[in-house]
């Protein structure tokens, strides 16, 4: 089952927001994260907040969501007020929100656009299981106004898409690619997964060639993480499966980054690669930058000016609260100038611009000093004034943040 909820402060039913959260509020960039809590299974290693029909129960159904996010998108305007918030960037995750009809999808796109308006040249994208969607459904999304497209890919190989409890084709992923190209989306990003126990080298170097040859112009690649409470972890604690080998894992990546990087894909950010810069997620950058977010659906996290907020998990008591008139919000908090500056570091290093070198605290410069005589960072960046990973930094990228924060 999905993860529980953070603890937090109380939300208030208003979802009114802390004076602190506005100041600002239109200087930094501003998107939209759409959670869609559904799937048709429930992917093994899988412990995002999503639900298949049979765990739904009462008071929440696939044909009322729309409307239900609707009114959020409405309850954000209210919140934020009347300053002026180009929407940059929409995300659609899930779950698998292509299991809601385009239509749909489309409406609550609009709703955004009606209440706070896209921004020229928007970034615009859904996430797709590539069983979920055919050439029509597709054109749809293109037509509503949808401009970027991600395939859960996974694997090219069927034994390791079995394990993951993957219930498309391994072609098909490369398929929906094609469709997608013709439906007229310029960008196109497949997700992979890498260190899935029974994986081979040759499985995974076979994985990456068939997603180089679909022609996405972005892949994201990640390491199997085995979460508490999902049926992987029973798998693994029964001795059916190997835990991943986090040694294996930094093989992977490096093969990743080899063949990615041959053909013609570059990294931006650890897990992520694209073919220049009109490819990069734009949304996720605004995660990675410090931009403002409103998060709609259950379960979902928002982020306005230091203050966070999530939602209730579950879709049926998250319909019920904004059926009545309330926020959905289940708890907050408000980050401390400490914890933001934290969390910048955590993100910004591992973005191919990096951190800048005078923002770094004074305690913590001979340990910078040290991982450059490591190997960890780029010399040129360093004489430029910025830590930058290098290939070996990538792959300690976080035992090199816990090292700095310590």
């Amino acid at each position: 089952m999905p993860s529980t909820l953070p603890d937090g402060d109380p939300a208030p039913a208003s979802g009114e927001l802390p004076e602190s959260a506005l100041r600002g509020l239109g200087e930094r960039p501003f998107g939209f994260y759409v959670h869609v809590p559904f799937c048709v299974t429930r992917c093994g290693y899988c412990d995002f907040n999503t639900y298949t029909a049979a765990e739904l129960g009462p008071g929440a159904s696939h044909g009322d969501y729309a409307d239900t996010a609707i009114a959020e998108v409405r309850l954000a305007r209210r919140v934020l007020g009347e300053t002026r918030l180009p929407v940059e960037t929409v995300f659609f995750g899930g779950g698998t929100p292509t299991l809601l009809p385009a239509r749909d999808l489309g409406r609550i796109l609009a709703a955004i656009d009606a209440e706070f308006g896209l921004a020229p040249g928007a970034e615009v994208t859904t996430e797709a299981n590539p069983e979920s969607v055919d050439p029509r459904y597709l054109e749809e999304l293109r037509e509503r106004g949808f401009t970027r497209v991600s395939f859960g890919m996974q694997s090219a190989r069927e034994h390791v898409l079995r394990v993951l409890d993957r219930q498309h084709t391994p072609g098909r992923a490369g398929q929906a690619v094609l469709e997608a190209r013709k439906a007229g989306f310029e960008h196109v990003n497949l997700d992979l997964i890498y260190s899935t126990p029974g994986e081979t080298d040759d499985d995974w170097r076979a994985s990456l060639a068939a997603a180089v040859e679909a022609g996405p112009d972005h892949v994201s690649a990640y390491s199997l993480i085995v979460e508490d409470g999902t049926r992987l972890a029973a798998r693994i604690r029964r001795g059916e499966l190997p835990m991943p080998d986090d040694d294996v894992a930094a093989d992977r990546y490096l093969i990743a980054d080899e063949m990615l990087g041959e053909a013609g894909l570059r990294w931006y950010e650890v897990s992520n690669w694209a073919t220049g810069d009109a490819a990069r997620c734009r949304h996720n950058l605004l995660y990675w930058t410090g931009g403002d977010w409103w998060a709609v659906g259950p379960g979902a996290h928002s982020h306005v000016g230091g203050t966070r907020w999530w939602n209730v998990k579950h879709p049926a008591p998250y319909a019920q609260r904004l059926a009545a008139g309330h926020s959905p919000a289940h708890a907050r908090e408000e980050l401390a100038a400490e914890d933001r500056e934290t969390e910048r570091l955590m993100l910004e290093l591992r973005l191919d611009s990096g951190y800048p070198l005078a923002d770094v605290a004074p305690g913590a410069r001979p340990k910078v000093a040290a991982a450059l005589a490591g190997g960890l960072l780029e010399p040129e960046a360093f004489k430029a004034g910025r830590m930058v990973l290098t290939l070996r930094g990538r792959l300690l990228a976080d035992a090199l943040v816990r090292d700095l924060l310590t």
